[in-house]
């Protein structure tokens, strides 16, 4: 059988043209190569000398064909008339590997791979930038797409091909890291036609104005939505900024408008294949992202600029009022690209034993890392110490498990020893599951039944049928007081949900049991229900801005009221967790405590609830619900019911 590691496939391969596990996916992208530049780059191959090559290197070479061949294909003889018949090499590279996406890339890697060059040094021209290549970015980038980076390439020799790979290698970053341009999207300018310095603005639509990309009528922001609708390409990216109030826009110093991301760039500075100096920039809401955008793209394409490998760089100036986030302060002064190689150390012999390759020298090692594009030195003091300088143009390498693979690429899947490994793994339960388990074991043996809900859900369901609403001004709420319990905290929403029933993540577990309540009020009461779950809240502290909670929640429905039971059902479960009531607590008691103090939720009857209190935390709250959260204003369930909703994970740290 096939064998799949990382990057290639070991045995034998499938046969050229059928369709890889990865790429009918879509996972895998095509990079697609002229014959004859391949050739001018390494020299004559074949067919079969390529194929062997790519394999050998962890590829798979997917097909070999022509653009006339491609349209008698497609479209009929007919069609291909006229077209050229350069023989293409397709092929199939992994899709963390951006540095593979393009000729120049593909072919430097194959070269030091065989060893005809070495690992290249990517460097800045300067080590500051010249005083005018600055781009100031102002506060109100920050509530639609609030990053950006720049570099400049000077001096670079365009040829029809070098700029055709250039707005490829643009495409495939946009359809890959950069997720259809949502996390990034690339501007590339003629800098000659732009007057420094730069700044990187939100403005109303209606105050841009400006002549895009291939066209040839002024026009602002509106009227550009109204023209590329109709767009074959770029209709598919309007939705990402479409009903913001304000769209971003990069201008020059005379106001010329550079680009308006995500969607296009200005006429004004087009690319054309006389243009020596070639500014770039990525605007984007993803910074990490942006950076390895921009380190790919300079680092491909430095090559054909007068001076090897160097990249001058840009400042990146933050406004004094631009509202801070986890990777920018007011008042930030950045320097782009940063094209330092990322410093490791790892051990020599730990990554010839993941390979049962004990039988390497260390130096032999360091030249099959060194083959993988990826310069490494021996440690003078610690000879098993391998002291690796990951480059901009390897950021799949995280950990040290990505050396190994590529040692493994490097000495040849094929020479491996097929060996049964002598090792055993135990499997440990994550303690706030262990807890949540024995709060579900709690609540059955006190006659409630389990059920599980949809963690999407419509923002009427989560919000306005349980008469609450989400409080923006609330935001660092969960910063200040990570454990407390909050009704109203920010929802995470889902990009361009399907259908309104999964607008949003919930920040409650109630509304779902509510819907399971509904469906299910022609039972006989009592109706006892509970859930143990993850509800998600916006952080703004967290790269990815949001959390996930864990919360336990239970009702009870019958014909009247029964208050009394879920308190005795909260009781319970504090007591199971080493709390007790603080008006019970006598001297002595190894117990902590808890109090249940007034609230003020919307969702429940006033003066019928109180939120449960621990350590001086609000970790939850309990009573009757509110006659219109089971009206038909809510969730029509008709019968009065008692709810609680604690916070679990705080326990951890007391328990």
């Amino acid at each position: 059988q096939d064998q799949v590691l990382g990057l290639g496939f070991v045995g034998r391969r499938r046969p050229r043209g059928a369709p890889s596990g990865c790429a009918s996916t879509g996972a895998m992208p095509t990079v697609s190569i002229f014959k004859d530049s391949l050739e001018a780059a390494i020299g004559p191959v074949t067919e079969e000398s390529f194929d062997e090559l790519c394999f050998e290197f962890g590829l798979e070479l997917d097909d070999v064909t022509s653009e006339k061949e491609i349209a008698e294909k497609e479209r009929g003889e007919a069609a291909a008339s006229g077209l050229s018949d350069r023989i293409i090499f397709k092929v199939d590279v992994p899709a963390n590997r951006y540095d593979l996406l393009c000729l120049e890339g593909l072919v430097r890697a194959l070269q030091i791979f065989q060893g005809k060059m070495p690992p290249p040094l990517y460097k800045l021209s300067q080590p500051k930038p010249v005083s005018n290549m600055t781009i100031t970015v102002k506060k109100e980038t920050a509530q639609i797409r609030p990053f950006i980076v720049g570099a400049v390439l000077r001096g670079v020799t365009f040829d029809q091909d070098r700029y055709q790979s250039f707005i490829d290698l643009q495409d495939k970053l946009h359809q890959n890291i950069c997720r259809k341009r949502t996390l990034v999207a690339i501007g590339t300018h003629d800098l000659s036609t732009l007057t420094p310095p730069f700044t990187y603005e939100a403005c109303p639509p209606k105050d841009i104005k400006f002549v895009p990309l291939n066209q040839t009528e002024e026009m602002d922001g509106n009227r550009m939505m109204e023209v590329m609708s109709s767009h074959q390409q770029l209709k598919a990216y309007l939705p990402i900024i479409r009903d913001s109030p304000v769209y971003p826009v990069v201008y020059d110093s005379k106001r010329v408008v550079c680009s308006l991301p995500p969607i296009i760039n200005g006429e004004h500075s087009k690319i054309r294949l006389e243009t020596k100096d070639v500014f770039i920039e990525c605007t984007a809401t993803d910074l990490t992202k942006a950076n390895i955008v921009l380190n790919t793209v300079v680092s491909m394409f430095t090559e054909y600029c007068e001076k090897k490998f160097l990249v001058e760089p840009v400042e990146v100036i933050y406004a004094d009022d631009y509202p801070g986030n986890t990777f920018t302060k007011p008042g930030d002064r950045l320097i782009y690209p940063k094209l330092d190689p990322q410093p490791r150390a790892v051990s020599c012999s730990r990554m010839k034993k993941s390979l049962q390759l004990t039988h390497l020298k260390n130096e032999e090692v360091k030249k099959y890392i060194e083959r993988m594009s990826i310069p490494c030195d021996l440690d003078k003091k610690d000879a098993d110490v391998l002291n690796i300088q990951v480059p901009v143009t390897r950021s799949d390498i995280m950990h040290e498990c990505d050396l190994i693979e590529d040692l493994a690429i490097s000495y040849g899947y094929n020479k491996l020893e097929t060996q049964v490994p002598q090792t055993a793994a135990f499997s440990a339960e994550q303690p706030v599951n262990h807890l949540t388990d024995m709060l579900r074991q709690e609540l059955a043996m006190a006659g409630f039944t389990e059920c599980m809900n949809w963690s999407l859900l419509s923002r009427k369901e989560n919000f306005t049928q349980m008469r609450r609403a989400e409080k923006p001004e609330e935001l660092w709420r969960a910063v200040a007081q990570p454990h407390e319990y909050f009704a109203e905290a920010m929802s995470v929403a889902v990009s361009n949900p399907k259908t309104k029933d999964f607008e949003i993540i919930r920040t409650s577990v109630l509304p779902g049991i509510l819907k399971t309540l509904a469906n299910n009020k022609e039972l006989p009461t009592p109706i006892r229900l509970f859930e143990a779950g993850d509800v998600v809240i916006q952080e703004p502290t967290r790269e990815v801005g949001c959390k996930n909670v864990r919360r336990v929640c239970a009702v009870h429905a019958n014909t009247k009221s029964q208050f009394s039971l879920m308190h005795g059902v909260l009781d319970q479960l504090m007591y199971s967790l080493n709390f007790e009531p603080a008006h019970e607590a006598k001297d002595g008691s190894k117990r902590r405590t808890f109090k249940l103090v007034p609230s003020n939720d919307p969702s429940f009857f006033p003066g019928m609830q109180a939120h449960v209190v621990a350590e001086g935390v609000v970790i939850g709250i309990v009573g009757e619900l509110h006659p219109e959260v089971l009206s038909s204003k809510g969730f029509e369930i008709n019968l009065p019911t008692s709810a609680l909703e604690l916070n679990v994970e705080p326990f951890l740290e007391w328990l």
